[in-house]
């Protein structure tokens, strides 16, 4: 008879307080790092934007992020996940968690109902537009920004929130533009918010992403330039939604949401 390994799994969503909104992540806690390989069928399994896996070191968790196609750099609302699941379920009783990941050192602090994700900011740099992105989204941006040396994600900036409400991309055309995930947004008026935002990154399997953590690294920064305010009330008004009340203290962004619990169970390897 094969032996099979037993691996606790749980469900979340981040970035609000109620079920079937905001953005699922599952996270998996682990003793230590099973092969690659492994972690990538595990996530693609799952069929999430994210699946999160954790080992212990030092003082925090070595953090590992991989979509049901990739592993991924950086993930703020599986970061989220992560945290929430941590002090309500496995015990842990500190008010700050350290992890360690492949964007640097990571900081989330438990803050009465809110957890504050302390991320590094991103620097945009404005680029030329080509007639693609219009073609692909159905409406044309004002300007594109990225960041330097990166092919990550690129910033598209609209006129209004209606226009990104609006967009129905073309998941096959976005799949043949240069970067892997693409961050639309607007001014938030009509939407009770400083800024509105959604993000689409089929090339990495989520055509839309619910809530996007990592784009708000740069999403911050562009928005508190243009708006000369540090403190920034954020929507992602994809179909789920979520909320963000971010604010950009020097070279860091600080993130502020909730999360509620959706699943506990385990897996059979």
């Amino acid at each position: 008879m094969q032996l099979t390994m037993q691996l606790p799994i749980y469900q979340a969503d981040a970035f609000t307080s109620e079920l079937f909104k905001g953005n699922p992540a599952a996270y998996i806690p682990l003793t230590r790092w099973l092969d690659d390989q492994l972690l990538q069928q595990i996530a693609a399994e799952n069929n999430l934007a994210e699946t999160a896996f954790t080992v212990p070191a030092g003082n925090g968790f070595e953090l590992r992020w991989f979509t049901p196609g990739e592993e991924v750099p950086l993930c703020g609302h599986a970061t989220l996940v992560t945290a929430h699941l941590l002090w309500t379920e496995l015990g842990f009783t500190e008010a700050e968690i350290h992890f360690y990941t492949r964007s640097g050192e990571l900081i989330v602090r438990y803050e009465g109902e809110l957890l504050t994700l302390d991320f590094p900011a991103q620097v945009n740099r404005e680029i030329p537009l080509t007639e693609n992105y219009a073609q692909a989204l159905g409406a044309a941006p004002l300007c594109a920004l990225e960041v330097a040396g990166s092919d990550d994600q690129l910033l598209l900036e609209f006129t209004s929130a209606e226009v990104v409400a609006g967009l129905s991309p073309d998941m096959r055309a976005l799949l043949k533009l240069p970067y892997k995930g693409l961050i639309c947004t607007a001014p938030g008026e009509g939407f009770d918010c400083d800024f509105v935002s959604r993000f689409f990154s089929p090339a990495i399997g989520i055509d839309e992403d619910p809530v996007t953590g990592s784009a708000h690294t740069r999403l911050v920064p562009f928005w508190a330039q243009k708006l000369d305010k540090t403190r920034l009330k954020a929507k992602q008004i994809s179909p789920r939604g979520g909320d963000l009340d971010c604010e950009l203290a020097g070279g860091r962004v600080l993130m502020r949401g909730r999360a509620v619990t959706y699943l506990r169970g385990q897996i059979s390897l």
